[in-house]
């Protein structure tokens, strides 16, 4: 099983990002990108509050190139979760088609594009069939039903987080999708709450980023549900309950998924997240893989990634995650929460 790795442009103090990929390559199978500019489910690349980065197409095309000649497949991100009045428009269709053109002419186009909206999987289904169109881990897919439902649009699917955890039911999915000709995808290190209430609320407040930093927001208020919650000690056992999976766990998986997804877009050391994964071990603090990582609501405690118990996979891989009636999640935060000096 190999990795999908989210791109993001380095800065000229910063180490390359071409050059952390190629030194993983044989551990990657796709690179991940949003086109500059455009919506998609994290900040614009290239603009912010009306300063623009005129370097950055160039320097997209560049390193897409780079990728491309490394043999990496490259998937194209339209995957906002809002695309206001523009939703079902020809000016989306337009746009869409336009970019996987020029995309094509400079790059060899794209072989994945990856979307949360059903008007942009329709268009690249009919225009550029040619392209595996996958469903977004923001749709939050999580039956067999709903996967058959939009069959017709999607080629291969992220099943929700909330459910990775649940070995035996990604076993029945991804058997579902072996026999429909279709390719089953997860997401390996978000930090998100499990069945966060907030997510539909956040999602949306990304997908119109640009608008939100025009106005003058609510001071001294935090919108998001996970950085409020981990103020108090006593909710700290929520990280654990979460859906992200441990380098040292991932080989649970090999047969089962097609590609494991990295998040690494935002992340402020995708070296780490890599090697991590790559070698499937990490002696850190567990935190630090995480996009969004939560090492400053934890400060100055760590969660040792090397004190986990043994039994950790097999209790959280088949438990009923009936958090409120267990205790399991809380005994082992005791064990791997240290307190740095």
């Amino acid at each position: 099983m190999k990795f999908a790795v989210g791109y993001q442009q380095s800065e000229a103090d910063e180490e390359s990002f071409v050059g952390i990929i190629k030194d993983y390559r044989e551990h990657l199978a796709e690179i991940y990108f949003p086109w500059v500019g455009a919506s998609s489910g994290r900040a614009a690349l290239g603009r912010q509050r009306g300063l623009v980065d005129w370097t950055a197409q160039q320097r997209l095309e560049e390193d897409l190139l780079a990728f491309r000649e490394m043999g990496l497949k490259l998937d194209l991100l339209f995957n906002s979760n809002c695309y206001g009045a523009k939703a079902a428009s020809q000016q989306l269709e337009n746009e869409v088609g336009s970019i996987l053109e020029h995309l094509r002419d400079v790059a060899g186009g794209a072989d994945i594009v990856t979307t949360t909206s059903l008007a942009v999987a329709r268009t690249v289904k009919k225009y550029f069939p040619e392209i595996e169109v996958r469903a977004s881990v923001n749709m939050r897919i999580d039956t067999l039903e709903a996967m058959r439902y939009v069959g017709g649009l999607f080629d291969s699917y992220y099943l929700r987080r909330d459910l990775q955890r649940d070995l035996a039911y990604v076993r029945e999915v991804s058997g579902w999708c072996a026999e429909n000709g279709k390719k089953l995808c997860l997401l390996a290190n978000s930090g998100c709450l499990r069945c966060c209430p907030g997510q539909t609320f956040h999602d949306n407040m990304v997908a119109h980023d640009a608008e939100i930093d025009e106005m003058k927001n609510i001071e001294g208020w935090t919108p998001h549900v996970c950085w409020n919650l981990y103020k108090k000690p006593e909710n700290w056992a929520a990280i654990l309950q979460a859906t992200w999976l441990r380098p040292e766990d991932v080989h649970h998986y090999e047969g089962l998924v097609s590609v494991m997804k990295l998040a690494t877009r935002m992340h402020n050391k995708p070296r780490m997240v890599l090697h991590a994964y790559a070698n499937r071990r990490f002696d850190g603090n567990l935190l630090d893989l995480f996009e969004p990582g939560f090492s400053p609501a934890f400060a100055p405690h760590i969660l040792d990634n090397t004190l986990f118990p043994p039994d950790w996979f097999q209790v959280t891989s088949t438990c009923d995650r009936r958090c409120h009636a267990c205790g399991y999640c809380g005994k082992v935060l005791a064990d791997v929460l240290v307190k740095m000096e």
